[in-house]
């Protein structure tokens, strides 16, 4: 357990009444590595999971450091790529800055922009923004980006795989040379890398969770199922008295519409939420989610790292992703904040080989649950052989090297 406060970093005292009235005390290791660096004025480059508080960690020394309510320029700007992160982003500023009064901003599509203007142009403080709508309110000349003392990139792998990179480098070029930055990734690849390389000075480097680890607190579970009874599995699940706040993720918008409608159909009230919805639907939906009038909400992963509810017992897995490292970040949306949480995983046939690139990603087999009465014996089987092939493979080639 960890012996640091957050009264030993630093930080002024209206940011630490702040954090007591969120009844925060110690620091994640990410913010103890972090903050004091950054309340320096230094450059970080931090690698961390999400739900590990990285938030806290670059917004607290901002709110500490600003010149809060000085002047009309705006004085630091974070990029995220989802609106759904910007949005909660833009709250804990205000629910940390709540003692000192920051005027924020978030600038996001899928809504209309006069709003977002007319606070722009009574003075902003701390914006927070997505590429797309940032660049647009730029080339009408409603962004003055000259005086930002502070640029934040969150999810900068993120960035990178909804294809962002050129936008963000575009933004870059806009920003003072002289400038703090702070760059935050769940994972850190070559084009990562090379991205943080061009935008950070003599940076100090982070690295507080081994890439692609999953927290202590999720119970991992895989039921293995013949396709065409997923539905019925899933449903079963949901009207047991096991799950609660339930967040499932399809590979694709249409799978989610599909399964919400069937859901509906067969009692069970729920929502979705993907890139097809307005900005105004998506918060409805996250809004009857957090507030419990809508238990289940089905969703791509487009949420997988920008949803953070509380209480979320559970997350499943309707669809395997193709990308291995997205499961990380869907099933991390369970198990907040130090709370427990179950982890489902419903696999067909064609997804094994999908589930072992998960288990090998992780290097933590999951659970099989076997209790339910749609379990899929000859899936399981197939999994199983094609582990022992795996490892047949692997005690061959150090066989043979030791020859």
């Amino acid at each position: 357990m960890s012996t640091f406060q957050f009264t030993d970093l630093g930080l002024s005292k209206p940011l630490l009444r702040a954090l007591n009235d969120e009844g925060y005390t110690e620091p994640t290791p990410v913010q103890h590595a972090t903050i004091p660096a950054a309340l320096l004025g230094q450059d970080v480059i931090a690698t961390a999971k999400t739900g590990t508080g990285k938030t806290a960690a670059f917004a607290l020394p901002i709110l500490d450091r600003l010149e809060l309510g000085k002047k009309r320029r705006i004085g630091a700007l974070i990029l995220t790529p989802t609106r759904e992160l910007a949005q909660q982003i833009e709250k804990s500023f205000r629910d940390y800055g709540r003692h000192l009064g920051p005027r924020t901003c978030v600038l996001l599509g899928g809504v209309k922009s006069e709003p977002q203007i007319r606070s722009l142009n009574r003075g902003v403080d701390i914006l927070v923004a997505t590429p797309g709508r940032l660049l647009d309110l730029m080339d009408r000349g409603f962004v003055d980006l000259s005086a930002i003392a502070t640029f934040v990139l969150d999810e900068a792998d993120r960035m990178l795989d909804m294809g962002f990179v050129n936008d963000v480098r575009q933004i870059v070029r806009q920003l003072p040379p002289k400038r703090q930055t702070l760059f935050f990734s769940a994972t850190m690849s070559i084009a990562v890398k090379n991205l943080a390389s061009s935008m950070l000075i003599d940076p100090l480097e982070v690295a507080v969770s081994p890439p692609a680890t999953v927290a202590d607190n999720i119970d991992q579970r895989v039921m293995f199922v013949e396709k065409e009874n997923k539905r019925d599995l899933l449903a079963d699940i949901l009207k047991s008295d096991e799950t609660g706040r339930t967040l499932i993720f399809t590979r694709t918008k249409h799978a989610a519409n599909r399964l919400a409608r069937m859901l509906e159909k067969r009692g069970i009230r729920a929502d979705t939420i993907h890139s097809n919805k307005t900005q105004s639907q998506r918060q409805r939906a996250l809004a009857a989610f957090v507030k419990g009038k809508v238990p289940v909400l089905v969703a791509t992963d487009i949420v997988s790292r920008g949803l953070d509810v509380d209480d979320i017992t559970h997350v499943i897995n309707y669809e395997l992703p193709e990308d291995a490292e997205n499961y990380v970040h869907r099933i991390g949306r369970t198990a907040r904040a130090g709370r427990a949480g179950i982890a489902l995983t419903l696999c067909d046939l064609e997804e094994v080989s999908l589930l072992r690139g998960i288990e090998r990603l992780t290097k933590t087999p999951m659970t099989v649950s076997t209790d339910h009465r749609w379990h899929a014996a000859s899936i399981a089987a197939c999994r199983d052989a094609a582990n022992r092939a795996a490892r047949a493979r692997a005690n061959g080639g150090r066989s043979r090297w030791r020859r």
